[in-house]
């Protein structure tokens, strides 16, 4: 399965004397630098009619046109995956994912994942990379995300992200009693010797994530996060950095702290609970196509309620 992009443009007098590739990407604005260049090296953008290479220069007036096919980009099948879609147009889809869902196939998931789901709702994003896939949420982690229908919304999507005026807030319970909120500004890259987590590293990438206390139980925080940086298990890493893991994370928590004071019905749900408790509650983005600020703010799943609710029962029995 393929589809076609067509467009013509003529390159402003003021554009003479640059290069084609940086001219192409100020007059395509829609597309990525890389993906214009590939189609400048493939001959689906020319010069009047012509092939030339992106380090060519233009003089001004010509013509260029791009006639690209946009190709499926893996053999990933389509597969019937409930989807609780929040909001939907030509552009962008917007869902809550569920928890248990894997975003993207790899090695061990090659089926029953979010972009199997996706390619059966909708059959055109085979054609776009990574199926419009802009950003991912870990495999135990609800919330919303964002996906890019189109090659141009996921440009400008993904710049979105890497600009930083894209708006993701999370809420979690962790581990012990914060006195306040903060910023936790620690880089993360791969851990030094457990290649399948990441860890605080002085050679990783920035990361930065600001936290304020909802409320303080006895023994664990409710806390709401906002992410400035999309590293890979960002909020897990900084919280077990700081000395307050996620409850339920078995990979960043040691263990589960039970203190004495817990009862029965907590300890036994502290025990029990099956993921990490985070929940990406909050989006905010620019639609790519009408440049309009959207917002959603989705409701906590029913096991992320049910352990607030336990905590605040345990806290009353201790007034």
């Amino acid at each position: 399965m393929s589809s076609q992009i067509s467009h013509t443009v003529e390159v402003p007098y003021e554009e003479g004397n640059k290069r084609l590739d940086q001219v192409a990407a100020r007059l395509f604005p829609d597309f990525s630098r890389s993906r214009l260049q590939e189609w400048i090296k493939s001959g689906q953008l020319t010069v009047n009619g012509e092939v030339m290479r992106g380090r060519d220069k233009v003089v001004g007036g010509e013509t260029l046109e791009l006639k690209a096919e946009l190709e499926a980009e893996g053999d990933w099948q389509p597969e019937e995956i409930e989807l609780d879609i929040v909001y939907e147009d030509d552009d962008i889809l917007v869902l809550n994912k569920q928890a248990g869902l894997v975003v993207h196939p790899a090695a061990g998931n090659r089926t029953g994942t979010l972009l199997n789901g996706l390619l059966f709702h909708c059959p055109d994003l085979i054609n776009i990379p990574r199926a419009g896939i802009v950003h991912r949420l870990d495999k135990d982690t609800t919330g919303l995300m964002v996906v890019a229908k189109t090659l141009q919304a996921q440009t400008h999507l993904v710049a979105q992200l890497q600009d930083r005026s894209m708006g993701r807030e999370y809420e979690a319970v962790v581990q012990g009693h914060m006195i306040s909120g903060g910023t936790v500004d620690e880089p993360i890259g791969r851990h030094g010797t457990q290649r399948t987590k990441m860890a605080v590293n002085p050679m990783g990438k920035e990361a930065v994530t600001h936290y304020r206390v909802l409320h303080k139980f006895p023994t664990h925080t409710y806390i709401r996060c906002k992410l400035e940086t999309g590293r890979t298990h960002q909020i897990r890493v900084h919280m077990a950095h700081i000395g307050h893991p996620l409850v339920g994370d078995a990979t960043y928590a040691a263990r589960q702290r039970l203190t004495k004071g817990i009862g029965p019905e907590l300890r036994e749900l502290l025990v029990s609970f099956p993921r990490q408790a985070l929940h990406a509650k909050a989006l905010t983005l620019m639609h790519p196509r009408t440049e309009e600020t959207m917002e959603w703010e989705i409701e906590l799943p029913d096991d992320f309620i049910e352990l607030l609710n336990t905590m605040a029962d345990d806290e009353d029995r201790d007034d």
